[in-house]
């Protein structure tokens, strides 16, 4: 499999270098050259397969023969350790929990993916190629890169967060690993982090010094992977034969493209719904027809409190850059910290479900969407586990968590961080 940029000014590469480089030369994200679809045998016989098979027949064509089909299951098989629940939350309306992992968020099974696809490549070599994996993060991602790469031969890690705006427990997950781990605390939003990481990869300095990669959702290996999960929840729910709605609450957009892709290699998804807070990007230009990116605005939902969403372009590239295939396939809405917490009530009180303040969003907007949708069963997903976020939550609600032994694990470490407030700080610390 080639992969070429979708600024399409520079040249084609493997699966391996695209994961190594992270961003292509010419700031362009990485798009495979060739989707195929799957044969409707899979999907005809797809709820007698485990989650193994199934990610590995989603997977293979992108990542071809640069990891042997053993070795490729094993990766899977490895990262593929815990459940993906799909819970029943009124009529026509379940939730798919992809919180069940080492750091409770979605991005486990991306981070994890691309973690051990690094070691592969590292094992393959001669002279072994250090690399450093720079990563900027509005919430969960930094946690499920700090774990998925934990200890990894060659591979050091550099987590960028805004100060002050991620929730405590998440702070938690990647600033007290230490080993190969790195945080640096900005002063500025995630939109701040987000830049420092682009221009780092395009610092000339930085290149003689550094192999430089990253971990968000740009990266084919962290993006890619999160196709998984829709596959998982067609096989569940398969049996209602009814048209399949996901709605996807959204920040960088890497989650519901994911889920694209699976649209494209032939899953049977009807209609995608995308949820957002304050930072309503993509709902406006679903409306508007005029794409405007905007300084970030802090919320409760603060994974997606991103002003500029980089995977959008992949959403384009899947829809041929024709806007009304897009709006088409995909609706959005937008919703406030009030009826945010509102959702998350109603949920407790009426469903006796607890929500994140993610997958309160993903849940208003599929409503709204259904509204005007008829034989559909709808999922939100419940992207974080709810323990994350009780600074937010309701009292009543707090109190009702239970906190689970992978955040009891690393509640009481100390805090280690770095504090930048610039991009020559982060590339006086790199050279360093």
């Amino acid at each position: 499999m080639k992969y070429f940029s979708l600024n399409h000014k520079a040249p084609e590469v493997s699966f391996q270098d695209a994961v190594v480089k992270g961003l292509a030369p010419d700031k362009g994200l990485y798009f495979p050259k060739e989707i195929h679809k799957l044969p409707t045998s899979f999907f005809e016989t797809i709820d007698t397969l485990d989650h193994v098979t199934i990610a590995y027949e989603a997977i293979k064509q992108f990542v071809g023969d640069e990891i042997p089909e053993k070795d490729l299951k094993e990766i899977l098989k490895d990262v593929l350790s815990f459940d993906f629940p799909i819970v029943s939350v009124e009529e026509n309306i379940s939730a798919l929990e992809l919180y069940h992992g080492p750091t409770m968020a979605f991005k486990d099974v991306g981070a994890r993916f691309m973690a051990r696809c690094l070691g592969y490549f590292n094992k393959q070599k001669d002279i072994k190629e250090d690399v450093t994996v720079l990563v900027a993060t509005s919430g969960d991602t930094g946690g499920a890169v700090a774990s998925g790469f934990l200890g990894v031969d060659g591979v050091e890690v550099v987590i960028l967060y805004p100060s002050g705006k991620v929730s405590d427990i998440q702070e938690k997950q990647l600033t007290t690993l230490g080993q190969n781990i790195t945080a640096l605390e900005v002063n500025g939003v995630f939109d701040d982090c987000q830049d420092m990481v682009k221009k780092a990869f395009l610092d000339e300095d930085l290149k003689t010094k550094h192999k430089l990669t990253s971990a968000n959702s740009i990266n084919i290996a962290r993006w890619l992977p999160q196709m998984f999960y829709f596959f998982f929840a067609y096989k569940a729910l398969k049996r209602n034969n009814k048209k399949l709605v996901f709605s996807v609450p959204s920040g960088n957009y890497g989650n519901i493209c994911a889920g694209m892709m699976a649209q494209r290699l032939g899953l049977p998804i009807h209609h995608f719904v995308t949820g957002t807070n304050a930072n309503n990007i993509v709902p406006e230009y679903l409306k508007t027809g005029t794409y405007t990116t905007k300084s970030s605005v802090q919320t409760i939902s603060n994974a997606m409190d991103v002003g500029a969403p980089s995977n959008f372009i992949r959403i384009e590239e899947l829809h041929h850059h024709d806007f009304n295939a897009l709006k088409t396939n995909l609706s959005g809405y937008s919703y406030t910290d009030e009826q945010t917490i509102e959702a998350i009530n109603h949920l407790k009180d009426k469903h006796n479900y607890i929500a994140d303040p993610h997958g309160a969003i993903g849940y208003l907007s599929l409503k709204k969407y259904l509204e005007t949708t008829y034989d559909a069963q709808g999922v939100f997903l419940e992207t974080a586990h709810p323990i994350k976020f009780l600074p937010v939550l309701p009292k009543a609600i707090k109190e009702s968590i239970t906190m689970p032994p992978q955040i009891e694990a690393i509640i009481d470490r100390e805090k280690h961080s770095l504090k930048i407030s610039n991009y020559d700080q982060l590339k006086t610390y790199l050279l360093q």
